[in-house]
């Protein structure tokens, strides 16, 4: 069977308008070289000052690290409960699953500065009772964030849900499995991949959140990306910039591992 490539002409506008898209991406390079103490283009002298100073500084080193922690913790409570939510609604129909989906997916819909004010002060209150889910603390921002990303979750479990034949649940059911066996045993194993996208969908969408981060720390748990805001709000600091592009160079790699082994399997067949 013969494919449709695209011609020299298409494959030429594709080049160019990747290149266009992705300027504002390499103009960051130049600017991590240069020796000055603000962001600026390099006038002749290149330095890895900058690249230097995130290793050396420990609290780039523990921004990574709470950001980690966050995006892991948040995304997998988020995906658990999205989970449990999707297969209870998938299992029992009941009238009001319309309602309670949309009740779910509201944090997706609603203003991000209405749910950051809902956060901050829902903390602040859980604050007067422990030390560990409040404000400016490591639960805290981990509850903020699943609440955030919670809804993503939901919809690709459920868009996984979607395509599973319900007769082999019923099979299940008809052979006197209860319901945790149907559950472990039919449901999860065959939408492991939709768990799988949930998650790592979430753990992006928590490593890049910042509205709801500002809300919801102060001096004591800084994520990455409010490290970075308050080097660009305080001294703009170039660092910034030596950040941005390891992060382009690690998301560069993965994309091209993950083409290349879409190559070789498009190749086997």
């Amino acid at each position: 069977m013969n494919r449709l490539r695209p011609g020299i002409i298409a494959t030429l506008l594709s080049g160019l308008v990747a290149v266009f898209l992705l300027m504002p991406l390499i103009a960051v390079v130049p600017v991590s070289f240069t020796s000055r103490r603000y962001l600026s283009l390099p006038n002749g002298d290149w330095s890895w000052r900058h690249y230097a100073a995130l290793f050396e500084d420990p609290e780039w080193g523990q921004s990574l690290l709470t950001s980690l922690q966050v995006g892991v913790l948040a995304s997998l409570l988020a995906v658990a409960l999205a989970a449990a939510f999707c297969i209870g609604i998938w299992m029992l129909r009941p009238r009001g699953a319309g309602l309670m989906t949309g009740f779910v997916l509201l944090p997706m819909v609603a203003p991000p500065v209405v749910s950051s004010l809902t956060l901050y002060f829902f903390l602040n209150q859980m604050a007067r009772w422990n030390d560990i889910i409040a404000y400016d603390k490591l639960g805290g921002v981990v509850l903020a964030h699943m609440v955030m990303v919670i809804p993503y979750a939901v919809v690709v479990v459920m868009v996984s849900l979607s395509q599973l034949d319900r007769r082999m649940d019923l099979a299940a059911q008809s052979m006197g499995a209860s319901v945790p066996t149907r559950v472990v045993g039919v449901i999860l194993p065959n939408i492991r991949f939709g768990l799988i996208g949930a998650f790592f969908l979430c753990f992006l969408l928590s490593w890049d959140e910042i509205g709801v981060t500002l809300f919801v720390t102060s001096v004591e748990t800084i994520t990455l990306p409010r490290r970075m805001w308050m080097g660009l709000r305080d001294n703009v600091d170039p660092s910034i910039a030596a950040l941005s592009v390891l992060l382009i160079c690690v998301v560069t790699l993965l994309v091209v591992i993950r083409a290349a082994m879409l190559m070789r399997k498009e190749r086997s067949r």
